[in-house]
């Protein structure tokens, strides 16, 4: 049985995800996550791809069959005119490999560089370059030394494209990976066990089922807990959700009343146990610094491993969308503006331009859900267009955050613990909902726009991805304007 490094390390986290992934991939739930971890994938394809640019003359491995990759692989390794081989394939004890890079270096030694597309050393990656370098000396490979190339989250783009040298920070794995070495063997042969078994082994839930990623197994060991349950009170600690559970309580119902709590866990247990929204009576005070007009708020981003434009970071957001609704007098029609960049050209000025044009003069509130997000947005935007830095300080001196007035003054038994907007929006406007929608979530709004710019993305797709954005991010504005009239309304506050 052969076994790759991606399921070697997918069994250091979980011996049960590696056999499922083996013996029954088709139970993997098929999720945003999903869709999520394949851009991951192909963010980190493009980091690759950028990698070589560091050793000149080297030559890929373009064989898919792992049989011919091997050979292939074998003849690159015995010509000595081949400075570096990228996509190398080497087996050895079982374990299948595919190297992001080997480079030849002097004495018939070799280097073997694994690159990232994270800006810092995790602990998984150790196992990822021990597994290599055990399977690379056991193929015959003389090991000079063993690194990691990861982001260099400080690097800034200044021109026209990316200098890969400032690009990437290396880290020497070598001592690190050859003390691995034996705790490396012990787990592939228990990895081979448990893969020789019937049925997958015995493995309680725990933090390895999200840490270093969520597992796509999850659901299967994770039962969903019931609505009422403990796990849903916010900021529970540990020791307090044992004690409970020593006392049989798994239900908010259940819990005493003179169990100690925050007050603001209380307030969600009352909530929980009455079925009923409950509201503080300093609800109406929060309203008393909104000025017409209301500008309701929101932005979409991206945040691309390689920066595309001058002065960008590594994961640097790149704002591609935004939405606003405008109420220029309590009980005045909401009117609606939208911006959203067409093109893989550099959309900060044209963000910034149309948002300042829509947001009017320097007066009004603007109303947004989490002020964090947007206002460094903001503050991004103005490092990158200095001419557009008082305008932009203007808007931020504006904004209103509903989320603490929410998270301080409201609980809905429907919250299940969580103060998103996706959370809270059909708790108190039902009709409103983002189930159904093409664009669901932020998530799928970056993928779906990076789709949109893509090449070969013309016609009617074009138009239904570009309609899709729309319609997700002005209904994000539109949930504000909904959200704020129910909570004016619950508190008494006259619009």
């Amino acid at each position: 049985m052969r076994i790759s490094k991606s399921k070697f390390v997918a069994g250091c986290q979980c011996l049960k995800r590696l056999y499922w992934q083996v013996h029954e991939p088709q139970l993997a739930a098929q999720t945003d996550a999903a869709a999520a971890a394949e851009a991951i994938m192909q963010q980190g394809h493009e980091v690759g791809m950028l990698a070589r640019k560091l050793f000149p003359g080297g030559v890929e491995v373009c064989e898919r069959s792992l049989d011919q990759a091997i050979r292939a692989t074998r003849e690159l390794v015995a010509n000595r005119e081949v400075p570096a081989i990228f996509e190398g394939a080497f087996e050895h004890d079982g374990v299948l490999i595919r190297v992001d890079v080997v480079q030849r270096r002097k004495g018939d030694l070799w280097r073997l560089v694994e690159v990232k597309s994270s800006s810092d050393l995790k602990d998984n990656h150790v196992e990822d370059v021990a597994i290599q370098s055990y399977v690379l000396s056991g193929s015959g490979m003389k090991l000079a030394s063993v690194w990691l190339a990861h982001i260099n989250r400080e690097y800034v783009l200044s021109g026209p494209t990316v200098d890969p040298q400032q690009f990437f920070s290396f880290r020497n794995l070598t001592d690190r990976a050859k003390n691995l070495r034996p705790e490396v063997v012990i787990r592939l042969r228990s990895q081979m066990n448990v893969l020789a078994m019937p049925t997958p082994p015995e493995v309680p839930v725990g933090p390895h089922c999200v840490n270093p990623v969520v597992c796509e197994f999850f659901s299967r060991c994770n039962q969903p807990l019931p609505d009422d349950h403990i796990g849903y009170i916010p900021r529970l600690h540990a020791s307090a959700a044992e004690q409970l559970e020593e006392m049989g309580v798994e239900s908010i119902h259940e819990i005493p009343a003179d169990f100690e709590l925050g007050e603001f866990q209380r307030r969600v247990c009352t909530a929980m146990q009455t079925g009923q929204p409950w509201f503080s009576a300093d609800l109406e005070k929060e309203f008393e610094s909104l000025k017409y007009p209301l500008c309701f708020m929101d932005f979409e981003t991206v945040n691309p491993a390689i920066p595309r434009f001058s002065g960008m970071r590594p994961y640097d957001h790149l704002p591609f969308q935004w939405s606003v609704h405008v109420q220029r007098q309590p009980g005045s029609p909401v009117e609606h503006f939208e911006f959203l960049a067409l093109d893989s050209g550099d959309p900060r000025t044209a963000f910034i331009a149309s948002l300042c044009e829509a947001l009017g003069e320097d007066n009004g509130s603007i109303v947004v859900y989490n002020e964090q997000f947007e206002s460094q947005r903001l503050w991004e935007l103005a490092s990158w267009l200095p001419a557009n830095t008082d305008r932009i300080r203007g808007i931020q001196r504006r904004l209103w955050d509903l989320l603490p007035v929410v998270r301080n003054h409201v609980y809905h038994p429907a919250f299940g613990g969580s103060f998103s907007l996706k959370a809270v929006l059909p708790a108190f406007v039902p009709e409103m909902t983002y189930e159904g929608l093409d664009v669901p979530n932020g998530q799928a709004a970056g993928l779906a726009w990076e789709s949109m710019i893509s090449e070969g993305v013309t016609g009617s797709e074009w138009q239904a991805k570009r309609e899709a954005l729309l319609e997700y991010c002005g209904q994000d504005t539109l949930a504000l304007v909904k959200l704020l009239q129910v909570l004016r309304t619950a508190s008494g506050s006259q619009a």
